[in-house]
């Protein structure tokens, strides 16, 4: 990993070490643009071909019903069912907090206004599937969804070798009541949820992490459907200062890292010594890892940061904005107030960012690219509108009656100006 000193970097520099936009984007555009038409206009009959083109599996049917979600999940080991059970128990008491009833406000005698929240009633969820199963993304979409309340909810996961789902994806569809499991992946799976076919249901908004062609779908479709957040590959900024472990350090690089060869680490220090020694660690762990060659690819696409001071490896953090942000520090608590841009942030040695992409409550699915910078993370608020209401009683209209017809007349709206006239008493 190359070590840059941030004092010796121009403002150009940095923003080009800020970017994760990659040389191919034009073409992953281009490639997704022709599978979006092809999922809109042959609907299911596109969907099977790129099962058999793209996961190499012959689908009979596109969906798994609820008794078969039931045989499946019935396959779990007792230790996997366990850790589900404890996640979803923190999850859903985390996420469970969020759902909050405003008060109503009376803006002036008389006039009465509040908000209340509606649930999204058709969601849809993509659940990646490629490289690795992910129960813990179903985890993280699912329950906020099943809290808010939303009365649809269509899963997308891509088909395994044997046409099913994985038994982990399984058990939790049944902790959800999720009783049908859509068997199509990437960017189809978006373009069939914005547009509905045969077998999909239509939805009014998407959730869900992917890779990049699921990235790209998302962002084409926005015209269409409604998205969470444009998330993109996995990343995560470690600041560290000379009380760091080098060992941990080099573990939550790596943990990132193993999620795709575009993923993106980087450890900012005002420390040489730290940065040495963390290097030295993802080394000697990166040699033991069953997925080494795609963790040395994201190591390579990554680099280390050399700062006068922590103070200066915050800014630096902000400006990068990244998705996971871990504060690898002893006396962490004043800097809070001053994260502005990150996704979700991990605090102190002993806090590693895999416990908050399991089971500590919080969700997972969280801005990338430096979307932390206008994007939250997902929650129950995401799977929500909030519709605003408001009541005047007869005194009410009358406070605010010369209020409305000044302000309308002088924008030339006499409709409205009469629509309060008219009700005067």
């Amino acid at each position: 990993m190359k070590t840059y000193n941030l004092d010796q970097l121009s403002e150009s520099q940095k923003t080009k070490l800020c970017n994760r936009s990659l040389a191919d984007d034009a073409s992953i555009s281009q490639k997704v643009s022709l599978i979006i038409e092809e999922v809109k206009t042959q609907a299911d009959k596109a969907l099977f071909s790129f099962s058999q083109n793209f996961d190499k599996v012959t689908l009979t049917s596109l969906c798994i019903n609820q008794e078969s979600i039931a045989k499946l999940a019935a396959n779990i080991p007792q230790s996997g069912k366990e850790a589900i059970d404890i996640a979803y128990k923190n999850i859903h008491k985390f996420h469970l907090a969020q759902l909050k009833t405003e008060a109503k406000i009376e803006t002036m005698e008389g006039v009465s206004c509040w908000r209340e929240n509606r649930a999204i009633e058709k969601v849809g969820l993509y659940i990646p599937g490629g490289s690795a199963v992910l129960p813990s993304t179903f985890l993280m979409l699912g329950i906020p969804a099943q809290i808010a309340g939303c009365k649809d909810i269509v899963v997308c996961t891509p088909p395994q070798k044997d046409g099913a789902i994985n038994c982990y994806i399984a058990y939790v569809a049944t902790l959800l009541n999720i009783d049908k499991i859509y068997l199509t992946g990437g960017s189809q799976a978006i373009a069939a949820m914005a547009y509905g076919t045969e077998s999909i249901p239509q939805v009014y908004k998407i959730f869900g992490p992917g890779n990049r062609y699921v990235t790209e779908a998302k962002k084409q479709l926005q015209s269409l459907v409604a998205i969470d957040m444009p998330a993109g590959p996995s990343e995560v900024l470690i600041i560290a200062d000379k009380t760091a472990k080098p060992a941990f350090i080099a573990a939550d690089m790596l943990a990132q890292a193993e999620h795709g060869a575009d993923s993106q680490v980087i450890l900012v220090s005002n420390s040489e010594e730290i940065i040495k020694a963390t290097q030295s660690e993802i080394e000697k762990q990166l040699a033991t890892l069953p997925r080494k060659e795609i963790a040395t690819l994201a190591i390579q696409n990554s680099y280390c940061m050399l700062t006068q001071n922590i103070n200066q490896a915050l800014e630096f953090s902000n400006q990068y904005a990244p998705e996971h942000l871990i504060l690898a520090i002893e006396n962490f608590e004043p800097l809070l107030p001053n994260i502005i841009n990150a996704g979700s942030v991990f605090l102190g040695n002993l806090t590693p960012e895999s416990a908050g992409d399991y089971a500590s409550g919080t969700n997972h699915t969280l801005p990338t690219s430096g979307y932390a910078k206008s994007y939250s993370g997902v929650s129950v608020d995401t799977f929500i509108k909030k519709i605003t209401f408001q009541q005047l009683n007869q005194k009410g209209l009358n406070n605010i009656a010369s209020t409305v017809e000044t302000l309308a007349q002088a924008e030339g709206l006499d409709a409205h100006k009469n629509a309060i006239t008219i009700r005067r008493s």
